[in-house]
């Protein structure tokens, strides 16, 4: 007979003091007379000064899990947030804070990862660099097809009215893998993406076209995905989980007439368990297998598979960062113009913003069809002093590579959130580069290879960007000088 588990108390008149990593907020109190210090509890969706009735979930040796039951007195900083779906859908879990603060925030996640995981000597760290736009910022969405609605409990217990459709276009609830959340509206993506969705789903409730079921495997519609750029340009990929030509091409021409304004209508048929079309043939239906997006004077094209920063005015920033850290600013004299490495290049964004100012630059990255979009990249906006190459940077970028393209004397650095390989981070340490420029999404990751590179390199500058409003997340940019003793 198994043991009753013991229910965890709740805990009135707490004050939220602070933001943690994750975007938690964060209070701090003694649950019981008997403990010798105040322990943390992590809650999501509060705001800093907030008094709160919290029940504690989960605890731990040194820490606490809970949720909010009632907000007894409100911070003043404290705002209503603008979509109806906070709370539920897992996204911008800081809507309820002033943009100023979220900035805060993000800064003093950069400063607590390289402060307390990096432990190295560190310059001041510059305020968080805001996104022009707040809302409506973000040039690529997806959204899932799922016959497995999520419905609250208020829905459940007939306290609010129900509604009789368990099909759902929208966005997966966290913590749980099989139902997706409907939505009529969402505040990150211009207008357009809205009807878009808004029309499939009713064009598929009508019609009756059968809604994927992720634990059968099986389905009509399974995921969408619209990129609108900069340059007005639209992209739609829609993906579909059963091999039904005559109704994915009716659902495809009604997309096409519906909205004419759209530039590339694509398709792919995943039969696969996982969503991810990488390794899937994306089909053209309508339009080029591309969109171009704009950069300053360049341009990029996009295909369905291709990595591009989902936030495109602020991306521009993040490389101008980038750029001004790397010393790379318009120079015509070629004998000082540097060898630049990009490493994890994508589709060559970074080296081709920064060719002008390069005698060449070497991009490396493990993705071969983004090389080839990188390359295409460079041929589009006629420049000819860029190189890519595709494979396992460990494997890839060795001393003798370095010996035989020549060695850099500016190296920028952009990897995936579980940041580098520590064979990589030897052959950057093994090749004396005087200037590095290490860009991250996951300051804790950056902060492990910083204290890594720490024993050659001393950073000189930090500075943080804000890629994502509402959001915990944060990329940081830091630059690192060789030690003169090396």
């Amino acid at each position: 007979m198994s043991r009753k588990k013991k229910e965890l108390p709740e805990i009135r008149n707490v004050e939220i003091t602070g933001v943690a990593a994750e975007g938690n907020a964060i209070a701090r109190l003694k649950l019981k007379e008997s403990d010798p210090d105040p322990i943390v509890i992590f809650v999501p969706f509060g705001a800093p000064g907030d008094i709160v009735n919290i029940k504690i979930d989960r605890r731990k040796h040194s820490f606490c899990e809970g949720h909010i039951t009632q907000i007894l007195f409100p911070s003043p900083v404290r705002l209503e947030p603008p979509c109806e779906y906070f709370g539920i859908c897992g996204g911008c879990r800081w809507q309820h804070l002033p943009y100023p603060e979220q900035l805060k925030y993000k800064r003093q996640q950069v400063v607590d990862a390289l402060t307390r995981i990096g432990k190295i000597e560190l310059p001041h760290i510059k305020e968080t660099l805001g996104s022009k736009k707040i809302w409506h910022y973000r040039n690529k969405m997806e959204y899932t097809f799922s016959n497995r609605r999520w419905k609250s409990w208020a829905e459940m217990r007939g306290e609010v009215p129900q509604d009789d459709a368990t099909d759902a276009l929208g966005f997966h609830i966290p913590g749980s893998f099989d139902k997706v959340l409907q939505i009529d509206q969402c505040l990150l993506q211009e207008g357009i993406g809205d009807r878009m969705r808004n029309y499939l789903y009713n064009l598929a409730r009508e019609k009756r076209y059968s809604f994927y079921d992720i634990k059968e495997n099986k389905g009509l519609l399974r995921t969408l995905m619209i990129r609108i750029a900069e340059s007005g340009q639209i992209m739609v990929c829609l993906s579909f989980g059963e091999n039904d030509n005559e109704l994915i091409f009716e659902i495809l021409e009604s997309i096409k007439n519906e909205f004419p304004e759209i530039t590339s209508l694509q398709y792919v048929v995943n039969l696969k368990l996982n969503d991810s079309i990488a390794d899937q043939e994306v089909i053209n239906y309508k339009g080029p297998g591309y969109i171009e997006e704009t950069m300053g004077n360049l341009k990029f094209r996009i295909s369905a598979k291709s990595f591009y920063q989902t936030n495109s005015l602020q991306a521009h920033a993040l490389y101008k960062t980038a750029a001004t850290f790397a010393g790379l600013v318009k120079n015509e004299d070629s004998k000082e113009k540097p060898i630049v490495y990009d490493l994890y290049t994508g589709t060559g964004t970074i080296a081709n913003f920064v060719a002008g100012s390069a005698k060449k630059v070497i991009g490396i990255e493990y993705v071969e069809d983004a090389v080839e979009d990188a390359k295409i990249n460079s041929k589009i906006n006629g420049i000819d002093n860029t190189e890519f190459y595709a494979g396992d940077m460990k494997d890839l970028l060795t001393e003798q590579f370095l010996e035989h393209h020549g060695k850099p004397q500016v190296m920028i650095i952009d990897p995936p959130r579980a940041g580098m390989h520590a064979d990589v981070v030897d052959v950057i340490l093994k090749s004396d580069t005087p200037v590095i420029v290490y860009v991250s999404c996951n300051p804790a990751t950056q902060a492990r290879d910083l204290s890594l590179l720490d024993r050659k390199y001393k950073v000189t500058d930090v500075q943080p960007v804000d890629m994502f409003p509402h959001t915990h997340h944060v990329e940081n940019v830091v630059r690192l000088e060789l030690r003169s003793n090396n």
